[in-house]
C-alpha cells in the first residue's frame, strides 16, 4: 500500500536540510485481527497532534512512523470479533495514538472507535470532523459538565481559541445543543467572521485582556472556559474571568500555571485528550463510536456542519509538508484535509 511516513523525529526546517522528512513510501498491507476493521481511507485531515509527533516522536528501528488520526473511508475486510460494521460500509473516524495512522492507502482500527460516516457528506468534507468532534464533545458534556438543553441555572461558554479545528465544532456544538451563552475568541477579522458564522454569540479578541473584552459585551465573568490553545498566556486571565465554582477545561500542553489563582473560587480544572479510551482500553471505549454515531446523525440533520476550511488536493508528502506548515504557522482555521492517494 501507499503510505507518507518518515523514520527521524524531525521539524519542517530539517527537512529542507539533511535530516530526511514526510517521504512516499510503499508498505506492506495491513491484516485485521480480533476487533480490527481494515478501511480504505478515502480522506484525512491533519492536526496539531500530527506535527507534535513528527517532532517528537522517532519511527521503531528499521521502520517508519505514519503519522494520521483522522479518517473517511470505505470497510474492506473486518477481524474475526467485529460486530457493528461490514465489509463495504462508509465509516469515520480518528483512531488510536499507539497505532501506525491514517496517512496510508489501507489503516487497522478498533471498531469500537468508528462511527457510521454521515450520508450527507462526501469523504474529504467528513475527514475534517471526528477528531475534532469526539474532542469537543467529550470537553463540553464529560469535563465541563454542560447541560444539554436548558439549564438550572443561567450558564455562559467561553472558548479561547474558537476559530480552530477543535473550536469550530465546540462552538456549533454549544450553539445548537445547549442554552449557553457562547463567547468565542479569535484575533482577525476573517476568523472573527467564521466563529460568528458558526453560531457564536459574542466574538472577542484573544490579543486584547479577555477581562476588559467581557466586560466590553457586558458579560463580566462566565460559568465555563474551554482553553483551546496558549493556555500558559492566558491561564490568569481565565481565572480573572471564571464565575465563582465553575469550569475550566483545557486541551493543550501549557508551560507551567499556577492552579493556586483557582482556589478562592473553588474552580475546577479538567483536561481532556480524546485519545484516553483507546489509550487505556477503558471500560468505556465504545462511547466513541456512540458519540461518533450521534454527531453523524446531526450532521444529516442539519444541525452541525463539516469545518473543512482547506482542501491541499491528493494525499501525498508534499501536500501533507503544506498542510503541516500551515497547523504550525498558527493562521489556520478549521480544518486541513487531503483525498484521494496518486494513481
Amino acid at each position: 500500500m501507499k503510505a507518507i511516513a518518515y523514520r527521524q523525529a524531525h521539524t519542517l526546517t530539517d527537512a529542507l536540510t539533511d535530516v530526511p522528512g514526510l517521504e512516499d513510501v510503499t508498505l506492506p498491507d495491513p491484516v485485521p485481527q480480533g476487533r480490527d476493521l481494515l478501511v480504505e481511507v478515502r480522506a484525512i485531515s491533519v492536526n496539531p497532534v500530527d506535527t507534535k509527533v513528527r517532532r517528537s516522536t522517532n519511527a521503531p528501528e528499521g521502520g517508519w512512523k505514519v503519522l494520521g488520526w483522522d479518517a473517511a473511508g470505505v470497510v474492506r475486510a473486518v477481524g474475526p470479533e467485529v460486530t457493528a460494521f461490514r465489509v463495504g460500509d462508509r465509516v469515520w473516524y480518528a483512531g488510536d495514538i499507539t497505532r501506525p495512522g491514517t496517512n496510508a492507502e489501507l489503516h487497522l482500527v478498533d471498531e469500537r472507535i468508528v462511527g457510521p460516516m454521515p450520508q450527507t457528506l462526501d469523504f474529504a468534507q467528513a475527514a475534517a470532523l471526528p477528531l475534532t468532534a469526539i474532542t469537543a464533545w467529550e470537553l463540553l458534556f464529560d469535563r465541563l459538565g454542560l447541560t444539554a438543553g436548558e439549564a438550572f441555572a443561567p450558564q455562559s461558554l467561553l472558548i479561547v481559541g474558537a476559530a480552530g479545528g477543535v473550536g469550530s465544532v465546540l462552538t456549533q456544538l454549544a450553539r445548537q445543543l445547549t442554552r449557553a451563552t457562547v463567547i468565542g475568541t479569535a484575533s482577525r477579522p476573517e476568523t472573527q467572521a467564521w466563529v460568528r458564522e458558526l453560531g457564536a454569540h459574542h466574538v472577542i479578541d484573544h490579543s486584547r485582556p479577555l477581562a476588559e473584552e467581557l466586560q466590553r459585551i457586558g458579560v463580566p465573568q462566565v460559568t465555563h472556559i474551554a482553553s483551546l490553545t496558549q493556555t500558559d498566556q492566558h491561564f490568569a486571565q481565565c481565572a480573572e474571568a471564571i464565575a465563582p465554582q465553575g469550569r475550566i477545561a483545557l486541551i493543550d500542553d501549557p508551560a507551567p500555571i499556577d492552579v493556586r489563582l483557582l482556589k478562592r473560587k473553588s474552580v475546577s480544572l479538567h483536561w481532556e485528550l480524546m485519545f484516553t479510551r483507546s489509550l487505556f482500553q477503558t471500560e468505556d471505549m465504545a462511547e466513541q463510536r456512540r458519540l461518533l454515531t450521534e454527531v453523524s446523525r446531526l450532521v444529516d440533520a442539519g444541525t452541525l456542519r463539516s469545518t473543512v476550511a482547506e482542501h491541499f488536493g491528493a494525499i501525498n508528502a508534499a501536500n501533507l509538508r503544506r498542510a503541516h506548515a500551515l497547523i504550525e504557522s498558527g493562521q489556520a482555521r478549521g480544518k486541513v484535509v487531503l483525498s484521494g492517494f496518486d494513481a
